[in-house]
């Protein structure tokens, strides 16, 4: 029972940052990637300030021998850039930018938006199923 409350506990934190932060914020998150617009760029500040803590984890996670909760890390390794790697990212980015949404604060936005946000998710389910169907 400790993996999963801790799980619970870290997505509400993730949840709570993103609406805190404005990420949650579909119009926010238009008007931030609007570089030759109303340009907002109170995001680039909250990105920025999210590296800060992610350093110090990544410090911490090195000299600790095996996680709190768990009997061993399961980090990604590196790959190279490739085409699916570049087509996925430019896909995400095309969906970011006419959305205001990405995966964390679409979840997020469901308890805000329901509707709006649900189209979204939805969307973002059939592509995760037709991904799935259609790759190895």
């Amino acid at each position: 029972m400790k993996v999963p409350a801790i799980s619970l506990l870290a997505g509400l934190l993730f949840g709570a940052g993103l609406t805190v932060s404005g990420m949650a914020d579909p119009a926010r998150v238009r008007a931030f990637l609007d570089l030759f617009g109303a340009w907002d760029p109170t995001l680039a500040f909250v990105m920025a300030g999210a590296m800060m803590p992610m350093a110090i984890a990544w410090l911490i996670q090195k000299r600790m021998p095996k996680p709190i909760a768990c009997d061993a890390f399961d980090l990604p390794g590196t790959s190279l850039l490739d085409a699916r790697l570049l087509g996925g990212a430019s896909l995400f980015g095309v969906g970011w930018g006419i959305a205001g949404l990405c995966p964390g604060p679409a979840l997020a936005d469901l308890a805000i938006a329901p509707f709006e946000a649900g189209i979204f998710v939805v969307a973002m389910l059939a592509g995760m199923i037709v991904h799935r169907i259609t790759t190895k």
